[in-house]
């Protein structure tokens, strides 16, 4: 009987060893996920503000520019067919400033000059005096008319009471595309007799874009 059971706790000695010898398996375990990054958002580019025009300096329209002189104030425009509209201030003693107007239209140079001195009731003996000069390559005719301005006579504009001692200065500048541009100061003489330098100074400046 004592080697029958000696012969049965031997083989279960040595299995409970086998399964103490045996080496624990790793655990597997998954790999860190690294940390999340984020990717900074670009800046969103700045919308520069529009500039106010300058008092002077370069100015264009279609095809033509021009440097209008500091004491040129721009201004706006009051209808659709002007492309600039400059204010001259008043010499002393006058009780207005000047305008010069600047546009764009067809016609002939002769018919223009003719609509021009039209808007004088009455104008002095050498009225209208006629000019005719080169800006570059552009063919330029300048005007000058005195007397007493009746208003511009265009469709639409209220009518204005006569102004005497008044006077137009223009320039009609031909552009190859066979169109008239047209500079037109008007306002007291002594007004705009004192702003002919600066205006010489504009239509000299006149140049293709």
């Amino acid at each position: 009987m004592i080697k029958l059971r000696s012969a049965m706790v031997l083989p279960l000695v040595a299995a409970l060893a086998a399964a103490c010898s045996k080496t624990p398996e790793p655990t597997a375990t998954s790999a860190p996920e690294p940390p999340a990054t984020s990717t900074p958002a670009a800046p969103a580019e700045a919308t520069p503000a529009p500039k106010p025009a300058p008092a002077g300096g370069q100015q264009a329209g279609g095809e033509l520019a021009w440097d209008a002189p500091a004491s040129f104030e721009s201004a706006p425009n009051p209808n659709s067919m002007r492309k600039a509209t400059y204010k001259i201030k008043r010499a002393a003693g006058d009780t207005e400033d000047a305008e010069l107007s600047v546009s764009q239209a067809g016609g002939s140079v002769d018919a223009n000059i003719t609509r021009w001195a039209g808007q004088f009731s009455q104008k002095s003996d050498d009225s209208p005096k006629r000019t005719d000069l080169k800006a570059g390559d552009l063919k330029v005719t300048v005007v000058e008319v005195k007397g007493t301005f009746a208003g511009s006579g265009m469709p639409g504009m209220p009518a204005s009471d006569p102004k005497p001692n008044y006077a137009l200065l223009g320039a009609i500048a031909e552009t190859p595309s066979g169109g008239l541009w047209f500079f037109k100061m008007t306002g007291p003489e002594k007004t705009v007799t004192g702003a002919r330098a600066d205006f010489d100074k504009l239509v000299n400046s006149l140049r293709l874009k």
